[in-house]
């Protein structure tokens, strides 16, 4: 098999320095160890930090980070009007036509400077990874050099997935990498994808040992609590959430707390503000022993490809909670055996009510799920998936 020696991976934000995405934190890491396995390896991202607005806040311009070579374009301006006219007929999925996907695609996100570096050196690579899927960006890169583009989508199943813009770009490029097999198996559904000239590969994960009673000697006016890490927003469940747990506070009376890592907006009674603690962004290790000292790690996100956090839970030997709706992370759980999920409040106060009587399970689930971690998803084995996938 011949071997892809220069590769540029494309994204809309480089990870680090605050900037929360699972999807941005997956690239970045396979980038990193495509490097280290001695390719050569270049990262276009723009100069965006935010994810809401867009807008550059970052010096354009080409460094050096984390060993790769990282150039920051700038963002075009944005019609913001147009682009949320665009969106409400998208999210209709009714009397949409090109034009309108195209239109909010080109009001999303979008930089003309990448895409003309992009053209002008996109012969230069081997292979060209771009992800993920739903924005300006990704499609206009992504149709530059189709015939070595592999996209990397973190597929949802949402509207916007449902556009026929959508549906070209998954049958142009060469070839789509997926974090998992429901994830594949809906582009299948949705795209007609052949699953035999595409492949699964995933993140690898750092493997460590986490201290569950860490967390408790730095905050000792937190009781028993649960914990969700990751951005605040409706997209990702965490205004459900919110809402579930101060129903469970009011029916069942137990003094349950819940803690939230990661950046973001949250809407919170004030009645409960004593209960909810949110402790913004954090460093891995402060996260990942905030995970060992919960009771659970509860994900509500309907829409994961891959579900980064739910994964570290289980290195830091925790349990989860998610929702049944995401297929992706029901999947997780049920290989595993580390995770139980729910579609309604009953479900919802159901399991976490057996989370809390049975510390036995909490553990053995805990365990497996440290287990199916370490067996699937280090770099060890995610290594040899990825080099495979860029060579094939």
């Amino acid at each position: 098999m011949p071997t892809a020696e220069r590769i540029c991976f494309v994204t809309l934000r480089y990870a680090g320095e605050g900037v929360v995405g699972g999807a941005e934190t997956m690239i970045r890491d396979q980038a990193l160890h495509a490097q280290r396995a001695g390719r050569k390896v270049s990262f276009l991202t723009t100069c965006a930090t935010n994810h809401f607005t867009w807008e550059n806040e970052i010096e354009p311009g080409t460094r050096e980070i984390d060993g790769i070579e990282v150039t920051f374009f700038p963002t075009d301006p944005r019609d913001v009007t147009a682009f949320l006219n665009a969106q409400r007929l998208v999210e209709k999925q009714v009397d949409r036509t090109e034009e309108d996907e195209l239109t909010w695609l080109s009001q999303g996100v979008s930089s003309e400077a990448l895409y003309a570096h992009l053209r002008e050196h996109g012969e230069q690579y081997d292979r060209i990874l771009i992800g993920p899927y739903l924005f300006g960006l990704t499609y206009f890169a992504s149709q530059l050099f189709p015939d070595r583009t592999i996209l990397i989508p973190c597929l949802h199943d949402e509207s916007f997935a449902y556009m026929s813009v959508m549906r070209k770009m998954f049958r142009s490029v060469r070839t789509c990498m997926f974090n998992t097999t429901p994830e594949q198996a809906l582009a299948q559904k949705l795209y007609d994808v052949d699953p035999e000239s595409s492949v699964v590969v995933g993140m690898g994960l750092e493997v460590g040992d986490y201290d569950p009673l860490a967390f408790a000697a730095k905050h000792p006016e937190i009781p028993e609590y649960i914990i969700y890490s990751g951005r605040r927003e409706g997209l990702k469940g965490t205004p459900l959430l919110i809402a579930y747990f101060q129903a469970f506070r009011e029916r069942t009376e137990r003094d349950l707390h819940l803690v939230l890592c990661g950046k973001g907006e949250i809407g919170v009674d004030p009645a409960m503000r004593p209960y909810v603690h949110d402790l913004g962004y954090v460093t891995e290790r402060e996260k990942l022993e905030a995970m060992a000292g919960a009771v659970a790690f509860v994900h509500p996100s309907r829409l994961e490809s891959f579900g980064i956090v739910l994964l570290e839970s289980w290195l830091a030997g925790t349990p989860a909670l998610v929702h049944s709706d995401c297929a992706v992370t029901r999947q997780h759980c049920a290989d595993a055996n580390a995770g139980l999920w729910w579609q309604t409040y009953p479900e919802f106060e159901t399991q976490l009510c057996v989370m809390l009587d049975r510390p036995e399970m909490r553990d053995s689930m805990g365990k497996a799920g440290r287990e199916y971690v370490q067996s699937r998803y280090t770099w060890d084995t995610i290594s040899e998936r990825l080099l495979e996938a860029i060579d094939r």
